[in-house]
């Protein structure tokens, strides 16, 4: 009877299960034990917690990507019939397993794409957080996504509540994507004092609780230029008709405008269990518990982004529009620059001007392939290294 209600249970591989999205997807599953299963878990090199995670939902496998870590993982866990694998190809392997039904994939940047790209090839559902993988390679990933007939479900807030508001309207022109930023911590600080911000200053995000990377990318903005890119991707509209709207509040995580002028927006409070959760259950709704929300408190106001200001967003527009493989070269320079300023190695405003430079400094290609995103993934690395110092 076990085993038949096991199997009843949709299995959930979680690629980077120790991080905020991993984390919140396990609250989610910890909620909702009858539906769903940890099956497969897989870190980047936090061995402690990943035990821990292991030792409370007894998954399948484990993987920590860190092999001088896997001794001590494989020790911790003897007691328990839990399989224990190591290295960064280990996590596609469990990404592709047989039994899984979805890939919840959480891991952070550039390192997430052959993962997914794994997954996508077994067939799998994917719950997409890693936005990157879009970004550099957004094309071959909806092809491969169609090839191997894979659904993709976003998980990021904003690209959930598009995919809700588009629920239901099947063959129904949307006039524009309705986008919201919340501005981050320097919506309302003034350009010339962003030369002297510090990393612990940008970590101190206004609504949402993240990881370190992308919280500094909220602060920057370049998070929203990725979310652009991904929305071109994961709902065929072109970047044209994406509008990014900032809204202090965090409260409409994004609405689509139809052909007719009618808006449907998707509301809420800033949580991201409930995206994880409906990534999960659709078509259904599932309870979750947690903070309501009171449109009586609720004041809901939208600025225009500042892209003098925000110059990071001005240079995502810029990538996706020159195409091929530039977003990749965006999203590498980003990635070195991200860490060099939360080192104090890099100020706030040189990270635009090095992504700028290694832009223009990268060999650009106009029909990547998957091996083309890797050279150039290593080439603007490299670049931006340089420029850091």
């Amino acid at each position: 009877m076990l085993d038949a209600d096991r199997r009843s249970m949709k299995r959930i591989a979680i690629l980077g299960a120790t991080g905020s999205i991993g984390t919140q997807t396990l609250d989610v599953i910890r909620e909702h034990r009858d539906k769903y299963e940890a099956y497969a878990l897989t870190a980047g090199h936090n061995a402690e917690l990943l035990i821990a995670q292991a030792r409370e939902f007894h998954p399948e496998v484990v993987v920590i990507a860190d092999e001088s870590r896997y001794e001590t993982v494989r020790e911790a866990l003897a007691d328990l019939p839990i399989k224990v694998w190591a290295g960064a190809e280990a996590i596609g392997d469990a990404a592709s397993l047989p039994d899984v039904d979805v890939v919840v994939t959480a891991m952070v940047g550039f390192a997430g794409l052959r993962p997914t790209v794994a997954a996508i090839e077994a067939g799998k559902t994917i719950a997409l957080a890693n936005k990157e993988t879009l970004v550099v390679a957004g094309e071959l990933i909806t092809e491969l996504a169609v090839k191997h007939r894979a659904p993709i479900l976003p998980v990021d807030s904003e690209h959930s509540a598009i995919f809700q508001c588009l629920v239901g309207e099947d063959g129904n022109a949307i006039d524009k994507i309705l986008l919201t930023a919340s501005g981050g911590p320097f919506r309302t600080t003034p350009i010339e004092e962003l030369a002297n911000v510090t990393a612990a200053r940008a970590l101190k995000h206004p609504n949402w609780e993240m990881g370190a990377k992308i919280t500094i990318d909220s602060a920057s903005m370049m998070n929203k230029g990725f979310e652009v890119i991904e929305a071109k991707w994961l709902f065929g509209v072109p970047v044209e008709r994406i509008q990014v709207l900032v809204h202090p509040q965090s409260i409409v995580h994004s609405a689509v405008q139809f052909c007719d002028g009618s808006v449907k927006a998707q509301l809420g409070m800033p949580d991201m269990r409930l995206p994880i959760q409906y990534a999960f259950s659709f078509p259904d709704r599932l309870p979750l518990d947690g903070q309501r929300l009171d449109l009586f408190r609720q004041p809901l106001e939208f600025f225009e982004p500042d892209l003098d200001k925000f110059r990071c967003l001005a240079l995502a527009f810029e990538a996706i529009h020159r195409g091929g493989n530039m977003p990749c070269i965006l999203n590498a320079a980003n990635e070195i620059v991200n860490e060099a300023f939360r080192q104090a190695r890099c100020s706030f405003i040189a990270m635009a001007d090095i992504i700028e430079k290694t832009m223009e400094r990268s060999a650009f290609d106009a029909n990547p392939t998957y091996e083309t995103y890797i050279q150039t993934d290593q080439e603007a690395r490299r670049i931006a290294r340089e420029m850091v110092g």
